[in-house]
């Protein structure tokens, strides 16, 4: 155990990335009332919302509305921006925090940004290079690092050359996407010895997870002894890609927690405040959490 990190980062996504892949809309209010019961759980990082336009994510149309009833403790929340509009959206309102969504594939990258591969970096530079300059953090997202699914198995070295060239942009965290959950353990740890081999330290990555193939926990373990301490996870296990159909919901909050509490490894996070929240939310979504650990507790 003495290898692993002490402390965790649990960067929560369910209010974006969970919330964008519901077939209704959910009320602004209840978003809302689901990001401050996520902060007051003690999540240390909720990503509130997407600035995405709301023909291509109608589930997310209400950004700004959710920001501004937020206040100051919005600002400090991190947002997906698509591209320079929405920078415009994120700086008209104060926010400190954003991140981009690249593609480690061809395909995705057309389907996701209607951008080639190499086009995607001319669409994000200049996005970057303006946040950077108001003083906004800015965080990168790679999609279909482990398998892709009209191409198949990605090859690290791609993996590697995209990511790479999207933290280089100015980002201070890269954040490694399973998207279709196909990804094991041993991907894990190459994929991961691929960044560090190309210069990256492991504080700068982070993974996110999907649990496809109820893989997601082995595949965290499996970082955690490669020294990764940033983890993305969804509250409930909310969440997919609207571009990518084969891709189920991401990791849950309350799974990952619960194993990181028997490591020993701290959070700071609530576990019970969180598994409430979650089936707060089952209701208004009209169907029982997929987390493990959500429905274990709850029926208890």
């Amino acid at each position: 155990m003495s290898t692993l990190p002490s402390k965790v980062t649990i960067y929560e996504v369910g209010a974006r990335d969970g919330l964008q892949n519901e077939k209704g809309v959910i009320s602004t209010e209840v978003k809302v009332e689901f990001i401050q019961r996520l902060v007051a759980a003690g999540l240390p990082i909720v990503e509130a919302t997407s600035f995405v336009h709301p023909k291509w994510v109608p589930q997310l149309a209400d950004a700004a509305d959710v920001m501004t009833a937020l206040g100051d403790a919005g600002r400090d929340m991190p947002v997906l921006v698509p591209n320079e509009r929405g920078l415009d959206r994120a700086l008209e309102l104060g926010l400190k925090h954003i991140a981009i969504f690249g593609s480690a594939t061809e395909t995705f990258a057309n389907k996701n940004l209607n951008r080639s591969l190499d086009e995607q970096f001319a669409m994000f530079e200049p996005t970057v290079t303006r946040a950077r300059a108001a003083g906004l953090d800015v965080r990168a997202y790679v999609s279909m690092c482990f398998g892709d699914p009209w191409e198949g198995a990605v090859p690290i070295e791609q993996v590697v050359g995209v990511g790479k060239r999207l933290f280089d942009l100015g980002a201070s965290q890269l954040s490694l996407g399973d998207t279709i959950g196909v990804g094991t353990a041993g991907h894990v740890k190459e994929l991961i010895a691929g960044f560090v081999g190309a210069g990256m330290h492991v504080d700068d990555l982070a993974m996110h997870f999907h649990d496809t193939y109820g893989q997601a926990l082995a595949n965290t373990y499996s970082a955690l002894q490669e020294g990764i301490s940033t983890y993305d996870a969804s509250a409930g296990g909310l969440g997919g890609c609207p571009y990518a159909k084969s891709a189920t919901g991401n990791l849950a909050t309350e799974d990952l927690v619960w194993m990181l509490n028997g490591l020993g490894i701290e959070t700071g996070v609530d576990l019970d405040a969180v598994v409430q929240t979650s089936v707060w939310m089952a209701q208004h979504l009209g169907r029982p959490s997929p987390s493990a650990v959500v429905r274990a507790l709850a029926a208890g």
